[in-house]
């Protein structure tokens, strides 16, 4: 083979040996929950008077959610002479008059809420997170998003576990309110069901670093100050916090009975926007620490769970490189139609998808009596999963050249169980461009599939399909969720009924 075709290949095996390992560490998490799953986190005790705790709302530009939010958070079960409620909001539309109606609403009833409003929105979440913690006056720190609702009883079930004067946060596990709203929202629930009961239960219950997930969480004061407070040099400074502090020694307790009901994106752009925004903070929070953890007196083991934790959305552009490849490889001279390198791309896809897919299912399996129901979704779930590989790579490899630290938002649009709309609404991304670039894509794996069928190498054609159908879904999703004309609707509706 010439140098180029050399280089061609060696290049393929090594992103089919990054995919391997990363799917088949899909495998070991859930064997980790199975092993640990009975381990049930127990509070030492109780205090002896309840501590002095506050509530922080940060919120940008959400006017459909804000008045639900904070109506919520004020029916948290406390003593009302120990909680403070701070909405942390840096908006420059009209959600600041929702969230000061909001405010002055709850404060006459007797809440101690406080609006405070930053002009300049430095740091973004952590900088709003980190200014009004200037001024709190709890011990202890509890923190929700703007889509999220937490239950009356998400303090009295939290605040127990810090009788340990070693547990630095615990996390509750996220529940869906919109889940049935859409294909694309049932989806979403799947995806973070596996995250939160078999990647969570299965670290966090092995001793595994483990993370908070920037909301439905509460944080000890005083190890966010040791841990080396709010830091706003990555994208995920809830990620970039927990590791921080459990270097330092501090333990995370993950409730997954705890549930806190959050609205799911219902438009495919935001949930493109929310796996940009993991994707290139887990990449740049692990350049940003792995050094530490190097040098950190932990086992290799520890080590390395917590480098395939950090850098996992290193499988985008690993599967979008193989789908890049496929034509060249295809031509590459001496590579027979039924070599051993086809046979790889087979074998790596079973690895890659069926590992993921596992975890997915057996999530399903503890979650849900009637989990089987649910299985047929799991093709379109790989189907949106791989879609999304062109804009996650692109997140992720501007992780590694770009310092570029802009919070962009996940847009929600006060969608709960009862439906609602989001057409006709603000937030709505109107920029169909990245799904021309995703059908493009769909349109070249559509190419290279026919070119293997007419060279009798089959071995690759499932991947190739899978690819196809991937990148061409969510590229026509893209488009037409941009290009939805404007127009009210009283229910879900279409909405509803769409792929999306």
């Amino acid at each position: 083979m010439t140098p180029t075709e050399t280089l061609t290949l060696a290049t393929y095996f090594f992103v089919l040996i990054i995919l391997a390992v990363y799917g088949w560490h899909r495998y070991y998490l859930v064997y980790l929950y199975m092993k640990n799953k009975g381990r049930q986190p127990v509070p030492l005790g109780s205090f002896d008077s309840p501590p002095r705790i506050t509530v922080q709302l940060p919120i940008y530009n959400e006017m459909y959610v804000a008045d639900r939010l904070i109506d919520a958070v004020c029916q948290l079960d406390y003593p009302r002479d120990l909680l403070e409620i701070q909405v942390l909001d840096d908006s420059t539309d009209e959600t600041t008059s929702v969230a000061e109606r909001a405010v002055r609403r709850n404060a006459a009833a007797g809440i101690a809420i406080t609006y405070l409003h930053r002009a300049d929105r430095t740091g973004y979440k952590a900088g709003a997170l980190e200014a009004g913690l200037r001024v709190a006056t709890g011990e202890y720190v509890a923190i929700f998003d703007a889509d999220f609702m937490p239950t009356p009883d998400f303090l009295q079930r939290t605040v127990p576990f810090f009788t340990d004067p070693k547990v630095a946060m615990v996390q509750a596990r996220w529940g869906h309110i919109n889940q049935d709203y859409s294909l694309l929202t049932k989806i979403q629930s799947i995806l973070l069901d596996g995250h939160f009961v078999l990647e969570h239960g299965g670290r966090n219950r092995s001793g595994l670093f483990f993370n908070f997930n920037g909301t439905a969480g509460i944080w000890r004061r005083s190890a966010i100050a040791d841990a080396g407070g709010w830091q706003h040099d990555t994208l995920t400074e809830d990620l970039d916090l927990s590791y921080r502090a459990q270097l330092r020694g501090w333990r995370i307790v993950y409730r997954p009975d705890l549930v806190c009901p959050a609205e799911l994106p219902v438009v495919i752009t935001g949930f493109k926007s929310q796996q940009r925004r993991w994707a290139k903070g887990s990449i740049q929070t692990a350049l940003k620490l792995l050094p530490a953890i190097l040098r950190a007196r932990l086992s290799p083991w520890t080590k390395y769970q917590a480098f395939v934790h950090l850098t996992y959305y290193m499988i985008h552009p690993a599967m979008l490189t193989v789908a890049l490849l496929s034509v060249p490889l295809l031509w590459a001279e001496g590579l027979a139609p039924e070599g051993s390198v086809l046979l790889a791309v087979s074998l790596t896809f079973s690895l890659g998808f069926l590992g993921p897919g596992l975890l997915l299912v057996y999530a399903q399996h503890v979650l849900d009596p009637g989990w089987r129901r649910r299985v047929w979704r799991l093709p379109t779930i790989m189907i949106i999963g791989v879609g999304v590989a062109w804009s996650t790579s692109l997140a992720v490899l501007g992780a590694f050249w770009r310092k570029d630290l802009e919070f962009v938002r996940t847009p929600k649009f006060g969608i709960g169980p009862a439906g609602g709309h989001w057409r006709g609404k603000a937030y709505r991304d109107r920029r169909p461009g990245g799904g021309l670039i995703e059908i493009a894509l769909g349109l070249y794996c559509a190419w290279s599939a026919w070119l293997f069928w007419v060279h009798q190498s089959y071995s690759a054609l499932p991947f190739l399909a899978l690819y196809t159908s991937g990148f061409l879904t969510v590229g026509v999703l893209t488009i037409r969720h941009a290009m939805l004309g404007a127009g009210d609707r009283s229910r879900g509706g279409d909405d509803a009924a769409a792929p999306g």
